[in-house]
């Protein structure tokens, strides 16, 4: 399952109101991401942030299409409230009001993906064949 990483660019020094702010996050109401015409298009599977300093970074576990999960995740009740209280902290503004201006955000805030390692890959991955016995 890919991942994607978004970041803030936030003030330093308020770690306690930025962890209350995700600690009190509102879960959205399902996991299963639509289209514009309403298809299945992903799935959220997890969410973490972390934080130090000047950086605050949102990983997401997702499958299907990323803008769809982006364009998802403007929709929420939840992400909207977030982005409205990060908006004191933040040192570069963010423009998350709308559908549009939260996707355009999300993908320029996007990390560019170096690496991506799971134990499921490895599980879904064929056996690799048995060393052929040497005969001593």
């Amino acid at each position: 399952m890919p991942f994607a990483a978004i970041t803030y660019d936030i003030k330093p020094g308020y770690e306690k109101e930025l962890t209350e702010i995700f600690g009190n996050f509102k879960r959205v109401r399902g996991s299963n991401v639509t289209d514009e015409s309403g298809r299945t298009a992903g799935t959220i599977l997890a969410t973490a942030v972390f934080l130090r300093d000047d950086t605050l970074v949102r990983v997401i576990e997702y499958t299907g299409d990323l803008e769809a999960v982006a364009r998802h995740m403007a929709a929420q009740p939840g992400v909207r409230e977030v982005e409205k209280k990060l908006k004191p902290y933040l040192s570069k503004p963010r423009e998350t009001d709308t559908t549009e201006g939260f996707v355009a955000t999300f993908q320029r805030s996007l990390l560019k993906t170096v690496a991506q390692i799971s134990v499921r890959d490895q599980a879904a991955a064929p056996a690799a064949p048995a060393a052929a016995a040497n005969p001593a």
